[in-house]
């Protein structure tokens, strides 16, 4: 079974700490749990990164996905590209609910 290294590009990063600072202000439990529930996440694209859905309905190319991370009562979107057979690069993190990535 082949799999993936994940990762996070440096706006992705950015990306967690403003979601977990948000989320920090709110309720530090909930952060903590929000952001746990994101790297859980992550290892379904160790294993499977295909099986994601296609970003922008494919516009993007194939390679470039969406993981939807549940959480609560909305939860979290990843924007990923398969780089390669081995690597699978995150490069942004948004709240269901925000309108788009960066």
């Amino acid at each position: 079974m082949n799999t993936h290294r994940v990762v996070l590009a440096p706006e992705a990063q950015e990306d967690l700490e403003r979601l977990y600072l948000f989320s920090l202000e709110l309720d530090a439990t909930v952060a903590e749990r929000a952001l746990a529930a994101i790297e859980n996440a992550y290892a379904l694209l160790r294993h499977s990164p295909f099986s994601c859905r296609k970003a922008a309905d494919g516009k993007l190319g194939p390679l470039v996905r969406e993981l939807i991370i549940p959480f609560g009562a909305a939860g979290f979107v990843a924007l990923f590209e398969t780089v390669d057979d081995q690597t699978v690069l995150i490069t942004a993190v948004r709240h269901q609910r925000e309108s788009d990535y960066h």
